[in-house]
């Protein structure tokens, strides 16, 4: 019984309902870049750690710079703050361009894919005083997707 338990856990890596390929043990991030012509300067860099810690924190994979198995890469495609018309609430858009590269496994071909999300705020508020909030709001929700999406479609 417990031959059975321990190799169910070593045959593939699940947790919060992602699955990782057992070959699957290093990953590196390589430094995202902002191509969004309107972002704040540090914006790609706190992305990037930001992923790295998500991997981190929620997976056995280890930190490698050097021939890593899975490999993120990307851009902040989108920064967009969209003031409405209306008088309804006013939003920020955030869009970022990803590539994934596998070096072991199942599956070796690249993906690459887009995530984008919003946050609203009220359009009596200036956009200045809530930007860092709604930023640390988006990121962390597309950090999640990102993350959720590269190892739940391998």
């Amino acid at each position: 019984m417990v031959a059975v338990v321990l190799g169910s856990i070593y045959s593939c890596y699940s947790f919060k309902g992602i699955a990782i390929d057992p070959e699957i043990r290093t990953y590196y991030v390589e430094q995202f870049v902002d191509n969004s012509g309107g972002g704040v300067p540090v914006l790609a860099i706190n992305f990037t750690e930001k992923l790295k810690d998500k991997i981190r924190n929620e997976s056995r994979l280890v930190y490698s710079e050097v021939d890593p198995d899975i490999t993120f890469s990307g851009s902040i495609s989108r920064f967009d703050p969209v003031t409405s018309l209306t008088g309804a609430n006013n939003q920020l858009h955030i869009g970022v361009k990803v590539l994934l590269e596998k070096t072991k496994g199942e599956d070796l071909e690249d993906k690459s894919f887009n995530e984008s999300f919003f946050s609203e705020f009220p359009p009596d508020v200036n956009f200045l005083d809530v930007r860092e909030d709604l930023i640390e709001e988006i990121t962390d929700q597309l950090v999640i997707d990102i993350f959720n999406k590269a190892f739940t479609n391998w």
